[in-house]
């Protein structure tokens, strides 16, 4: 009887909440949604914990959280408590997904929640709701893939340009590719943009609009070949219908995915009429050119001999045809080099091979004509290119027997008639003995061993006239704020080229340590790399900092002082990453 009193007793003063389970659940706003949608993801808890692990929520964007809420609510003396972590998340790719498990530290002990599974569709039309955001989102940001040709040849240039098109009444204020394209089939060049906003007629309608990437392909076969779609993921500020205190619009924040659609190419193969058999894919407007430094020399001298060609087209998918020479020229394997600019219009310049030409022999030695053949789109025919004859005249030195042309491919070389070929060679000589001279107690004995001890003075002199690590850690940065950020510092009169110059000094800082491509780059890979290479979390943090000022000035206009806090945050992170990168 008195245990029992003593339970009852127990049972009414002790707070309910130290007999409560822990519940520790994830729940999302949606089990299915269109590509275009935002998912909701909520893990709440009934008792306050630490050490929360998010999932790493494989194939979505998180676009906004975490965001953290707490209740503690007292109702009839009794306690009732809640946490939360909230997550905005958009899909990355239709099909079934899952929200993974968190994890959270409850009073020693951790706590798990239950995988959620996602199924992704396609997008889903939106409510024509001219007051919701998503909606004024949707009809106020379109990404246009646009190609400079629908039909051309193999090997012919062509340009394809995404065009973000956007309202005037919204601001794009973040853009970070989902999907980039892959060019299969084709010869691909990024081309820089400076993604200025202009403006241009779009459906019917003015809208602003930026050339966020442009590339210049070359397709490598005939058919119809797909260009693959490029994604974005688009914050963007829309207006609302509210004001704040001071009577201006209210902009709220929304995500949206575009995609500029999949295009198709239409390649034409190359006619056969007319096609020359020495024809290896050179396809645009050449010239063609073979010369030689000397046509006069005496044996056993050198020259050089160039195979030229400049032009517009496919410079760098061809290989220039070979040299035959005769046997009596010794020839060394061409040097190539190449002089090409690829912009929008396609390459333009020029490759040579450069041959090194030893003659052995005294007489007079031609070297025949090169064809080239190329096939020029515009004209829809193929052209043939000839050089002249070139003769090589060596004045001095052996004779030799007649001489015979070698053909490109060869590999021998016919050996001439060497009679008498050798009598310049001197036979008597004038060489005498060395003396034997002992070793210890020489002149070179004793410089061998005063050596080490003059190295050593030498040392510690360098030494102490070398300056401290301060002053070459000052010197460190200041060779790379020269290098990274001088063009930066010279634009700060004129904004739009500040915020150019210095976003792409800070790409070209990363790709020179990180070794990637500018199609490659985009800030959680970026992040992810720094942090491989030991880079601190707040330095990244800075150097994300002055990218994201940088994408921002782009639609917004900015302070000289603006500009000179961005230039210093950019020094300072620089400074500190590069002491900071793991060798």
């Amino acid at each position: 009887m008195r245990q029992l009193l003593i339970c009852c007793f127990l049972t009414l003063v002790l707070p309910p909440v130290a007999f409560a389970q822990v519940d520790f659940k994830a729940q999302i706003s949606k089990r299915q949604l269109g590509i275009n949608e935002r998912l909701r993801v909520e893990f709440s808890m009934n008792k306050d914990g630490d050490n929360f692990v998010p999932p790493s929520f494989d194939g979505f964007r998180v676009v906004a959280g975490p965001s953290q809420s707490v209740s503690n609510v007292y109702v009839n003396g009794k306690r009732s408590f809640s946490k939360s972590y909230t997550y905005l998340l958009t899909p990355l790719k239709k099909g079934k997904n899952v929200i993974g498990q968190a994890s959270i530290e409850i009073d020693g002990e951790v706590y798990k929640t239950t995988p959620v599974p996602v199924e992704i569709t396609a997008a889903v039309e939106i409510p024509k709701n001219p007051n919701d955001p998503n909606y004024i989102a949707s009809e106020s940001l379109h990404l246009v893939a646009s190609l400079s040709k629908s039909k051309v040849y193999i090997n012919e240039p062509i340009t394809v340009v995404y065009k973000l098109y956007f309202d005037s009444k919204v601001r794009p204020s973040d853009v970070n590719p989902i999907d980039m394209p892959e060019y299969n089939d084709f010869w691909s060049q990024d081309i820089p943009s400076r993604r200025t906003i202009e403006r241009e007629m779009f459906k019917g309608k003015q809208y602003n609009y930026v050339a966020w990437q442009q590339t210049v392909l070359y397709p490598q076969r005939a058919g119809k070949l797909p260009i693959a779609p490029l994604s974005l993921d688009v914050q963007l500020e829309v207006p609302t219908n509210r004001r704040d205190f001071f009577g201006n619009q209210v902009y709220t924040q929304v995500s949206r995915t575009i995609t500029a659609g999949k295009r198709t190419l239409t390649v034409l193969p190359f006619p056969d009429e007319g096609k020359p058999t020495n024809f290896n894919g050179a396809v645009g407007d050449f010239s063609f050119d073979v010369k030689t430094s000397k046509n006069a020399l005496n044996a056993s001298e050198s020259l050089q001999a160039t195979v030229e060609v400049k032009g517009k087209g496919n410079l760098k998918l061809f290989s220039l045809p070979e040299m035959a020479t005769p046997s009596a020229l010794e020839r060394y394997d061409p040097e190539y080099s190449e002089q090409v600019n690829t912009t929008l219009s396609g390459m333009r310049g020029s490759i040579k091979n450069t041959y090194t030409l030893v003659p052995q022999f005294q007489g007079k030695y031609p070297i025949p004509p090169i064809a080239f053949s190329y096939f020029d789109p515009k004209a829809k025919t193929y052209k043939t290119l000839e050089s002249a004859e070139l003769v090589i005249d060596v004045l001095e030195g052996p004779k030799a027997a007649t001489p015979t042309v070698n053909a490109p491919n060869a590999v021998t070389v016919a050996v001439p008639n060497v009679t008498g070929s050798f009598q310049f060679i001197a036979q008597q000589t004038s060489f005498k003995p060395i003396k034997q001279l002992p070793f210890f107690g020489s002149t070179l004995f004793f410089a061998l061993l005063a050596f080490p001890i003059i190295l050593l003075l030498l040392y510690f002199i360098i030494r102490s006239q070398t300056p401290d690590a301060t002053a070459i850690a000052r010197r460190h940065k200041a060779r790379l704020v020269k290098k990274f950020l001088g063009k930066a510092k010279k634009n700060m009169s004129d904004a739009s080229a500040f915020y150019v110059s210095l976003e792409a000094a800070l790409h070209n800082y990363l790709k020179a340590r990180l070794q990637i491509q500018t199609s490659d780059f985009s800030k959680e890979k970026m992040q992810t790399l720094l942090s491989d290479k030991g880079v601190e979390k707040d330095t990244i943090g800075l150097f994300v900092q002055v990218l994201t000022n940088c994408e921002l000035a782009r639609y917004a206009p900015s302070s000289r002082s603006s500009m000179e806090q961005d230039y210093e945050t950019a020094v300072a992170a620089i400074t500190q990453m590069d002491k900071q990168f793991k060798s």
